[in-house]
């Protein structure tokens, strides 16, 4: 079987708010050391599959430089390796891509270069670990001429994901894209094995835009399509509390997703840092703490990125601190998620107050309480900021009007 990995990493995900203003999802840090993409990345290359291509769009540049020429994931290779495909404009393409059907559709020419016989089709904005290379082969002993990656999903989630019924041979006999409610909890994790002569066929049509919602309920019919049950930890980290939830969750005893496992290593791209540091007058409990980090104040349950700065008398809890921010004296951060090169000014507090007024800008996205701050973010010093406040990129002391910050704000 000769495979080729496509992953979609254009995306640009609205219910993650400030965080893919400045990049596309799948760029954005998760777990300390990590970006998002590193998962499917690195379970292509313990899977034996050296021949991957991220199809981009959203803001790439991050991504793009994240990447690089795949050296981290051992695939930087003259056969095979990974490729960034953007889009582009031609005498048979306008436009942009209009969802990872047209995604693909427009780079088949590519594929077929490949000579590849087989095409795994994966999401770039999914944290999870696991081994291509069983559901290749269970769509193979299958005679599956496309395999969905399926797992079971509270009744309650069901309308965030493309639900699937199926016989007693695991064959789909029924597809519906995020229905408002579902009987049946199997999800798709938007993972797709194609035999590629029938994801060309399926794509000639012009219409067909997104996998979901356009070819697969349409395709059960014509041609035999089966789920393979993924049983091991899978988040899709689509919005702010499961963004959130999927870091604190890191920080149990025995968490779901081992990142310590050495013979399922996630790879990264990682910049030459010192040791961490932490102060003798400094307290930490229960936190992932990358290197480079400074700790001379109070870190309680908490993921910080590579070179993160917490002042003396400084207190963070519940958060997710990202690369290189600055807290400074006596500062307090919690239940916030602060994006890169954020300056947090002495005796600021971010998640000021016990109120939790929703978001007034986008009440159904941030009401559970959390503040995000945008990435380059300047808080000014002794400001107050509520909960579920929004700080957008870039925001500079100036622009902020008075010391208070209500919940529920946007700035």
């Amino acid at each position: 079987m000769r495979v080729l990995a496509m992953i979609m990493a254009g995306g640009a995900s609205e219910n993650l708010s400030v965080l893919t203003m400045v990049r596309a999802e799948p760029a954005i840090p998760f777990g300390g050391k990590f970006r998002i993409v590193d998962f499917p990345l690195s379970n292509c290359v313990n899977s034996e599959i050296y021949n991957v291509s991220l199809l981009t769009q959203h803001m790439p540049r991050s991504l793009n430089v994240h990447v690089g020429v795949g050296k981290p994931w051992d695939l930087d290779r003259s056969q095979g390796g990974v490729r960034l495909l953007q889009p582009y404009l031609g005498p048979k393409q306008s436009g942009w891509q209009r969802g990872t059907a047209d995604a693909v559709r427009r780079n088949l020419d590519f594929v077929d270069e490949q000579r590849v016989d087989t095409v795994l089709i994966l999401a770039g904005d999914h944290i999870y670990k696991m081994d291509y290379r069983l559901m290749l082969q269970f769509h193979q002993q299958s005679k599956s001429q496309v395999t969905l990656g399926v797992r079971r999903v509270s009744p309650f989630e069901t309308y965030r994901f493309g639900i699937v019924s199926v016989d007693s041979d695991m064959r789909i006999t029924g597809f519906k894209e995020k229905p408002r409610r579902s009987k049946e909890t199997l999800a798709s994790m938007g993972i797709y094995i194609f035999d590629y002569s029938v994801l060309k066929e399926v794509l000639a049509d012009e219409k067909p835009n997104d996998f979901g919602r356009d070819v697969l309920p349409k395709i059960i019919n014509s041609h035999p399509v089966y789920a393979y049950t993924f049983e091991g930890y899978w988040a899709d980290v689509g919005t702010l509390q499961a963004y959130w939830e999927a870091n604190m969750s890191l920080l149990s005893e025995t968490p779901a997703l081992d990142l310590y496992d050495p013979d399922w290593v996630i790879h990264t791209r990682s910049e030459e840092q010192p040791p961490v540091r932490v102060g003798s007058e400094s307290w930490v409990g229960g936190n992932l703490i990358s290197n480079g980090c400074i700790v001379e104040g109070v870190v309680e349950r908490s993921v910080l990125s590579p070179g993160v700065r917490v002042a003396p008398g400084a207190i963070v809890r519940d958060s997710v601190i990202m690369n290189d921010v600055v807290i400074e004296a006596h500062a307090r951060v919690e239940r916030a998620i602060v994006d890169k090169d954020v300056h947090i000014g002495e005796s600021a507090e971010i998640g000021y107050g016990v109120d939790n007024i929703p978001n007034r800008q986008h009440p159904n996205r941030l009401n559970t309480g959390l503040t995000v701050v945008g990435k380059w973010a300047r808080i000014p010093t002794g400001a107050k900021i509520g909960h579920n406040v929004i700080i957008n990129p870039g925001v500079k002391e100036e622009d902020f009007q008075t010391d208070f910050v209500p919940s529920g704000e946007t700035i």
